[in-house]
């Protein structure tokens, strides 16, 4: 009980920090890491240690993934190539459907990336599309940030719900399609509430104080394909890569699987992005790529990024490392909620520690032997099972989840509004997704 009640006041000494005192991110999320961390009686050691691990893992993680999309972003901007993509886009959706497209495109882009890179290769376009569509940012960077996370906790090959399916030993070709299913009814719901409440708040496209970038010459831009490249080639990359390592090897073992290994990593992957990227200006000058051009703006305006994503990961790790998310799991397991036990356990832990993919693999680990007792021991409802996992470990993100300051910090969001938009959406959104659980499972089981 003391862990968390140390969490909540963790959580709100973070939101008022920042939402009330304006204190940096940054320095907010260090100083809850190191205070959570000696309060909870953690030795002073792996107080740092935790600290410096969360800080580094996180970065080493997803730190040259936002450098490497910065840059992808900025080219895009520049020659005028996302403009280009953004009117072919439109002239599919409309202009006032720009939250629905990015909805799909999020659906459809996290079922093989995880949710962070998503978001950075998509960002640009979707500041783009509110260009020229007039709109607030805060719509469409929420659908697309749900959308993103509907398939991220439930469809495989995500490394999450993977690693809670082999735990639970479920059958991940029936995960699949029950994980697209409920996904879908998730994606939905979080595309309802980007419209009729994330749209409601109006964020420019643009830095505070920062010009929008003039409007490009068609003439001059890249075609809508060439433009696509930089975006679509590192998603099929790490498509195939997850593809080729299925248990079953569908694309065998030899030199195929061993380049697709290679290319498919998202920092591999985002940097071939980054070498697509430099072919769409009409003529690649040399001080586009100095520290003075837009690869030196692009590492700048990431570096803010980077940092605070990174301070989340200590904050993530320090609750991991604390123990809590076993006090959260242990105290739920004995509730009689049936097909909702593992959603509500995998909601307690990922809201207490950030990580959805440790709230899948911890909540699997718990609920395994938990299977047989509660009647859950079918290969249909092992599949449920895992997705309920996933519907819970979007509930919900906030300041120790590191996805919560990339959405934020590439939408111009406030931490304060993030919490009403980003945090408030993934419980919406989580908590559509495991009823549709439940009711899926009163009638097929």
């Amino acid at each position: 009980m003391y862990l968390l009640i140390l969490l909540v006041l963790a959580i709100a000494f973070i939101i008022f920090t920042t939402a009330r005192l304006k204190l940096h991110p940054f320095l907010a999320l260090l100083i809850t890491a190191f205070g959570f961390g000696i309060l909870a009686g953690m030795p002073l050691a792996d107080v740092v240690k935790s600290v410096n691990d969360g800080f580094g893992g996180t970065i080493g993680y997803i730190g040259i993934v936002i450098l490497a999309g910065a840059i992808i972003g900025a080219f895009l901007e520049k020659s005028g190539g996302a403009y280009r993509l953004a009117e072919s886009v439109l002239s599919l959706t409309g202009r006032k459907n720009v939250p629905g497209a990015m909805s799909i495109m999020g659906y459809i882009v996290s079922i093989p990336v995880f949710c962070d890179s998503g978001f950075i290769l998509l960002s640009p376009l979707n500041k783009a599309l509110c260009r020229r569509a007039g709109i607030t940012i805060a719509g469409s960077a929420i659908a697309l940030s749900l959308g993103l996370y509907a398939t991220h906790t439930m469809v495989p090959p995500t490394p999450g719900p993977i690693a809670a399916a082999g735990i639970i030993k479920a059958d991940i070709g029936l995960v699949i399609l029950w994980g697209l299913f409920i996904a879908a009814i998730a994606c939905v719901a979080g595309w309802l509430f980007a419209v009729f409440v994330a749209s409601k708040v109006q964020i420019s496209p643009d830095k505070p104080g920062e010009e929008p970038p003039p409007l490009p010459s068609m003439q001059d831009s890249p075609s809508a394909l060439l433009s696509l490249m930089p975006i679509l080639i590192p998603i099929l990359l790490i498509v195939l890569r997850s593809i080729a390592e299925f248990p079953t090897k569908p694309l065998g073992e030899g030199i195929v699987f061993t380049l697709l290994g290679f290319a498919g990593q998202p920092v591999v992957a985002l940097l071939i992005g980054v070498a697509l990227a430099l072919l769409l200006p009409k003529k690649l000058e040399r001080s586009m790529l100095s520290d003075q051009g837009l690869v030196g703006k692009a590492i700048l305006d990431a570096a803010i990024i980077i940092i605070i994503t990174g301070a989340g990961g200590s904050f993530g790790k320090v609750l991991q490392n604390s123990g809590i998310a076993a006090v959260v799991g242990n105290s739920l397991s004995d509730t009689p909620l049936g097909i909702l036990l593992p959603f509500v356990i995998a909601a307690g832990i990922k809201t207490a520690q950030g990580s959805s993919t440790v709230s899948l693999i911890t909540t699997a680990g718990l609920m395994a032997p938990l299977l047989t007792p509660l009647g859950l021991d079918g290969e249909t409802a092992k599949a449920l099972v895992v997705v309920a996992i996933g519907a819970g470990a979007m509930v919900v993100s906030h300041a120790n989840d590191s996805f919560f300051w990339v959405v934020t910090q590439f939408s111009n969001m406030s931490p304060e509004t993030g919490y009403k938009l980003q945090t408030l959406g993934t419980l919406v959104q989580g908590t559509v997704a495991g009823l549709a659980v439940w009711a899926t499972a009163a009638v097929v089981l």
